[in-house]
């Protein structure tokens, strides 16, 4: 039986230290942000345009397009494909409120089907069984850095003509069979929230794509559908990544790919950890098929007693995640979809289960030797 660790006063091992990855870039990101200000230009200037370009080239694809947030990635996205109210799009309920959300903006119906337990990826044969007359797109979501079997949904968009677009907000960087997040489907969607393996000084997201139509309509769409000023094509909105963001992104983003790789040693550093404290066959490590490379946005187990562990860390000073406690079909803000408790049973008791331990390029070693040790103890062993 565990022993409750006696109470912290604060947090000592955290989730994320923003801190640690600005300290050796101060400099740099100072002298970009007072670049900046010097234009005095803040907005869909230079910047931005270049991270475009550096965006576009390590994604590889044929062009990005900057916008003010992930969640309007989305919703730009899906309005690109044409997407409107009576449409269906199936994606997953097992993700951040956005991805669905931008669905329901538009006035179209998010159909929800149910997750890969191993991988929480869209589940393809659910998606199949999923398709209606009224179906026009398929959203699966890149969950905690991990892209989803993109060859078989790809195949099944082919098949009926639907339009995939990637939610890679949490995967910058991740691979599947050798081509990246955001390269696969129509469109890829990112954001720059800060504490994403690319994060800004604030919000930010982008839409990449392949179709030059598709991403000129893009364009279009987050600049009040107009390419010229004061002439309008199409409706579209105000969604533009300023300056100041691209800035600190460009400098962010010369050291992603050894951010990345960074994360991924932690992450086998945590799986040894595991299977010497005797936990590997206690807790469900994350999934990392042979085809894809992983970019642990987040280092998510599955733990039995998963509220009583978190509370043991907690007091032990150690700090975690829930992504996601409640799946968006049980959300009151979807209620009127009319889906019940029990239709998807992988993401509800992924719900229950999952617990995103802390991970970031700079995680001391010490860090994890602790937070394993905390969690052997919890689990009596």
């Amino acid at each position: 039986m565990s022993q409750s660790p006696p109470t912290r006063a604060r947090v000592t091992i955290p989730l994320l230290d923003l801190r640690a990855q600005f300290a050796p870039l101060r400099a740099e990101i100072m002298a970009a942000i007072e670049a900046v200000m010097e234009s005095q230009h803040f907005i869909m200037g230079n910047q931005v345009r270049a991270l475009e370009a550096e965006l576009a080239a390590f994604i590889g694809v044929r062009a990005a397009h900057g916008c003010a947030s992930g969640s309007d990635a989305l919703a730009l996205a899906l309005m690109a494909a044409g997407i409107g109210a009576g449409d269906e799009v199936i994606t997953t309920p097992f993700t951040f409120v956005a991805t669905a959300g931008a669905i329901a903006r538009l006035g179209a119906r998010p159909v929800f089907v149910d997750i890969d337990p191993r991988t929480f990826a869209i589940d393809h044969d659910a998606a199949t069984r999923a398709i209606s007359s009224r179906t026009r797109a398929l959203l699966p979501v890149h969950l905690y850095g991990l892209m989803a079997d993109m060859a078989p949904l790809m195949e099944l968009a082919q098949r009926h003509g639907l339009t995939v677009i990637e939610d890679a907000a949490q995967a910058i960087g991740a691979r599947y069979r050798g081509e990246a997040a955001g390269a696969i489907g129509a469109m890829g969607c990112f954001s720059f929230y800060p504490t994403k393996n690319l994060g800004g000084a604030g919000d930010g997201g982008m839409v990449t794509s392949n179709d030059p139509n598709l991403a000129e309509r893009v364009a279009l769409l987050r600049d009040h559908g107009s390419r010229r000023r004061y002439n309008h094509e199409i409706l579209g909105t105000n969604s533009r990544l300023d300056e100041l963001q691209a800035a600190v992104l460009r400098v962010k983003l010369r050291h992603l790919a050894q951010w990345n790789e960074r994360r991924r040693e932690i992450a086998a550093r945590y799986r040894a950890m595991f299977e010497a404290a005797g936990l590997a066959d206690v807790l469900q490590m994350p999934a990392e098929p042979a085809e894809r490379t992983h970019v642990y946005h987040q280092f998510t187990i599955r733990a039995p007693r998963r509220d009583q562990l978190r509370e043991f860390l907690q007091r032990a000073g150690v700090a975690t995640e829930v992504y996601y406690p409640t799946p968006l079909h049980l959300q009151p803000l979807f209620a009127y979809l009319g889906y019940r408790a029990g239709e998807f049973p992988n993401a509800e008791s992924a719900s229950r289960e999952v617990l995103s331990l802390p991970i970031y390029p700079e995680l001391p070693e010490a860090h994890q030797i602790r937070l394993v040790a905390t969690i052997r103890e919890f689990y009596g062993l």
